[in-house]
């Protein structure tokens, strides 16, 4: 399940300076990640895990990376409670593990398809698998 999201507040200023070619990406990425609802933009990591420690397993939700070097965190309630993984932005693509897109929202999508039959395995996540 997804945690709904806040009303977006436009795009964020925070990013670091990209070249044209990767602003096109971000900025078109950003527009559809505002208008889903799971995007709840700068949310602290304490407060995505004290969100999701309520929700169901499995339920997640994006935000803002509080690391300098990721643009966006994808945080996820898992069997042990909540975790966040980041998600890289390099070359044009976001990265998470070995799944990448030039949209949040597809690669998203890809792990989902990608996790049925394969499931993530992160440090973070103490060996848990994500499904």
């Amino acid at each position: 399940s997804v945690l709904p999201s806040p009303a977006p507040s436009g795009l964020p200023d925070r990013f670091r300076m990209f070249r044209s070619c990767e602003w096109e990406v971000l900025e078109r990425s950003l527009n559809i990640l505002q208008a889903s609802d799971f995007y709840w933009g700068p949310l602290s990591v304490g407060e995505a895990h004290a969100k999701l420690q309520r929700e169901p397993v499995g339920t997640y939700l994006v935000r803002d990376s509080s690391q300098g070097n990721c643009l966006f965190s994808l945080s996820v309630r898992m069997p042990t409670g909540p975790i966040s993984l980041r998600i890289s932005f390099q070359e044009g693509y976001f990265r998470l593990k070995n799944w990448f897109s030039d949209c949040v929202v597809r690669l998203l999508e890809l792990v989902v398809a990608g996790t049925r039959n394969n499931p993530l395995h992160f440090d973070e996540m103490g060996g848990t698998p994500l499904v």
